[in-house]
């Protein structure tokens, strides 16, 4: 399937993420197949772990900046973020564990997606960022909130506030990620993790993940509520439109704080 591949191998169901041309950027038709592989994962009685992985140089270089503000079902903003707000809290929620194999670029919402997994396996190649602040809005599914959850509010100000990236060795040294290996290793040791997860009792699987979860789930919760008001509100400000008018122009935007 264009965009998204899946199978089930050892009680693994591994999604790959397959728009290797495009840093695997999510438009309107591959975040639906994406969302659709997530719910099949969720319901597949073989699979007792879910690894994603990704075809080309990068993980997911987030929302397809060729669409960036365009609403396919012609939805408010509100609605298409909180529907997207929702599909992440299906990874969240999920009694499986998930497993992330992250390499070169994993940007704003592809960023978002690997911070909802479980474990996360880094390649030395990796660029991490969320950059949203350079096009006038911030984070929308969790990554203020996951992302502090993981290596703390001062280090998360720096990477939302400035849109900086980061390589997988400060990555690692922070928290972000669990375990860096050499481009031809990543996916082989994320599979061995997810795998030795799918050979544990999925009951306890599911409860050990969430007892983990208990300590901060119900900030993170609390906090998509917050990025949901606030982006909402930023793709009808001033600013925001100044900085997709200076976009189309070449030019620096002038900001007003309006």
């Amino acid at each position: 399937m264009a965009g998204v591949l899946t199978e089930t191998r050892e009680g693994v169901r591994i999604i790959t993420l397959n728009r290797p041309e495009r840093h695997n950027a999510m438009n309107d038709e591959m975040g639906e197949l994406f969302r659709a592989a997530i719910d099949e994962a969720l319901e597949d009685e073989a699979a007792i772990s879910v690894l994603i992985l990704a075809a080309g140089k990068s993980f997911c270089s987030g929302r397809d900046v060729t669409v960036l503000g365009h609403r396919a079902r012609d939805e408010s903003n509100f609605t298409f973020f909180r529907r997207h707000q929702a599909g992440r809290m299906k990874v969240l929620d999920s009694p499986k564990p998930f497993v992330a194999a992250l390499k070169g670029a994993v940007i704003g919402g592809g960023c978002e997606l690997a911070l909802a997994c479980d474990v996360r396996v880094s390649s030395t190649d990796l660029k991490m960022s969320l950059p949203e602040i350079n096009y006038g809005i911030l984070p929308d599914t969790g990554g203020s909130q996951m992302m502090t959850a993981l290596i703390g509010p001062s280090r998360t100000k720096y990477m939302v506030l400035s849109g900086e990236r980061i390589d997988a060795a400060t990555a690692l040294s922070w928290g972000a990620v669990d375990f860096v290996v050499e481009p031809e290793e990543l996916d082989e040791r994320a599979f061995q993790i997810a795998r030795t997860f799918a050979k544990k009792p999925p009951i306890a699987l599911a409860m050990g993940k969430a007892m983990v979860d208990q300590m901060h789930m119900g900030a993170i919760k609390n906090g998509l509520g917050q990025e949901l008001i606030a982006q909402t509100a930023l793709y009808s400000s001033e600013d925001y439109k100044e900085n997709r008018a200076a976009r189309a122009e070449g030019r620096e935007p002038r900001y007003r704080g309006r």
